[in-house]
């Protein structure tokens, strides 16, 4: 989620809400037969047709089936998407492999969601901003429970699942933009205040080893790196890398712990590497990303949020997501 902040630096203009694949090339030896070179040329042909289909974005839910509040999204157990404000806010959608959206669930009145997240186990976690909670709901219910209270929060903005289980929560203050916290939440729902006085924080993520937390600051365009120690504390805070325009929202980890960031106002997906380097940027449909998923059978399909459009867009990638539902994420 992003908002209007006022500050004096140069701020992108943000939203408020209510409240290759590597083509490998081989040179053919003189003598093989025509018919081998008529069959590697046809599968030369095929693997640039499937190349060519990556990273391109298109619609898989569209305009309108969302609120402009639309965020969270995150791949279930089951397969389907599960995304926060289908129709109206304080409700999750839940969409299936085809793109139709229907509704999972209602929230507790006064609550509405923004980043989701699956345990281990399938159950679902769901960051309430205006009542500064993590909610849970159990695997194979649509009933919900409070798993943790953060106490002088902003508010619990986007969320992120270390392998062991550990939750870490951004936490910005949209009217003061130098009071950004985080937060972290063991399995037993106990709450750490790990950081305050940041920018703008929003996306969150933890690599595939569980040994790095990375965390953006929408207006302030950075994005921080810190090694997490075996207690679950930070340590050694770095600059990952800085933007020199627009905001930023949430961000993914694929399988080799490249960050796949919402580029928000800039209508694209920037893939930035381990070590700070932009790899490339996936242009969008829609201006204004919201958050980033892994899903579909591999792990390898990304789902985008787009709060300009109330919509969904998806491409896929060449490398799985570090997490796509219970399922383990593919071998490099």
């Amino acid at each position: 989620m992003v908002a209007q902040a006022t500050t004096l630096r140069s701020t992108p203009t943000l939203w408020h809400t209510p409240a290759s694949t590597r083509t490998e090339t081989a040179a053919i030896a003189r003598q093989i037969p025509l018919a081998r070179i008529a069959a590697a040329a046809l599968f030369a042909l095929s693997s640039t047709a499937i190349a060519a289909d990556t990273y391109i974005a298109r619609d898989h839910v569209g305009d309108g089936i969302f609120t402009s509040g639309i965020e969270g999204p995150a791949t279930g157990p089951d397969g389907a998407l599960y995304v926060v404000n289908f129709g109206k806010d304080g409700t999750i959608g839940r969409v299936d492999a085809d793109g139709k959206a229907t509704l999972f669930l209602t929230l507790p009145e006064g609550s509405i969601g923004n980043g989701i997240r699956f345990g281990s186990d399938g159950a679902m976690y769901i960051a309430d901003y205006p009542r500064h909670n993590i909610l849970r709901v159990a695997p194979g219910s649509t009933a919900v429970s409070v798993f943790a209270h953060l106490p002088n929060a902003h508010q619990p903005n986007d969320i992120a699942l270390a392998p062991d289980g550990t939750l870490y929560a951004s936490d910005p203050n949209w009217a003061k933009p130098d009071e950004g916290q985080l937060w972290r939440i063991d399995r037993e729902g106990k709450v750490q205040l790990l950081e305050s006085g940041m920018g703008t924080t929003n996306g969150i993520e933890v690599s595939p080893d569980g040994k790095r937390l990375y965390v953006n600051e929408s207006v302030q365009r950075n994005v921080w790196v810190y090694d997490l120690t075996d207690d679950g504390s930070l340590a050694n805070k770095r600059l990952l890398i800085r933007f020199d325009d627009h905001g930023m929202d949430g961000m993914r980890c694929d399988a080799d712990g490249n960050l796949y960031i919402a580029r928000y106002d800039a209508g694209v997906i920037a893939v930035v590497s381990p070590d700070g380097r932009k790899i490339r940027e996936v242009p969008l449909k829609g201006r204004k990303p919201s958050n980033v998923a892994f899903g579909g059978s591999d792990g390898r399909q990304v789902f985008v949020t787009l709060q300009d459009r109330g919509a969904v867009e998806t491409f896929q990638a060449d490398r799985p997501g570090r997490e796509y539902g219970l399922r383990p994420s593919a071998k490099p």
